[in-house]
């Protein structure tokens, strides 16, 4: 069976799905946004404002959850475990809170420990923490 480019970019970007492969394409696109959102919060606040760097990382993960949580709910995910959004929001900053920790330890553990750059520190950490927040929500929240 022959697919056109059309209908494998219609599959890959607009139908909903509730295969993993597709999610978790979709949710390297939603990563990325909500990368760009907490990378350049950290940046700035760290070396335009001049917060200190974990505290920088802290408030910078939070509004990289929010952007992450509204385009995952609205583009990624199409089945929901939790009807509440209210609960569903709190499981999925719970997730987020882990993430945080998991976060914060790494990038300190880059920076103080061995001297990397805080923003490699963070590129590190992002990396490990995709696969977490990815396979955490999936397989608690939209299964």
């Amino acid at each position: 069976m022959k697919v056109s480019l059309k209908d494998l970019g219609k599959k890959l970007l607009k139908d909903q799905t509730d295969r993993t492969t597709i999610q978790l394409f979709r949710y390297l696109f939603v990563g990325g946004a909500a990368f760009i959102v907490d990378f350049g919060s950290l940046f700035i606040l760290t070396d335009f404002f001049g917060v200190y760097y974990l505290i920088s990382a802290a408030i910078a993960f939070i509004l990289g959850l929010l952007a992450n949580y509204i385009l995952s709910v609205n583009w990624v995910f199409n089945r929901r475990t939790v009807e509440n959004r209210t609960f569903e929001f709190g499981i999925f900053a719970l997730i987020g809170i882990v993430g945080l920790g998991l976060n914060e330890v790494i990038i300190w553990f880059f920076t103080d420990n061995l001297q990397i750059y805080y923003l490699y520190s963070k590129i590190i950490s992002a990396v490990i923490i995709f696969f977490w927040n990815f396979l955490a929500r999936k397989f608690t929240l939209f299964r």
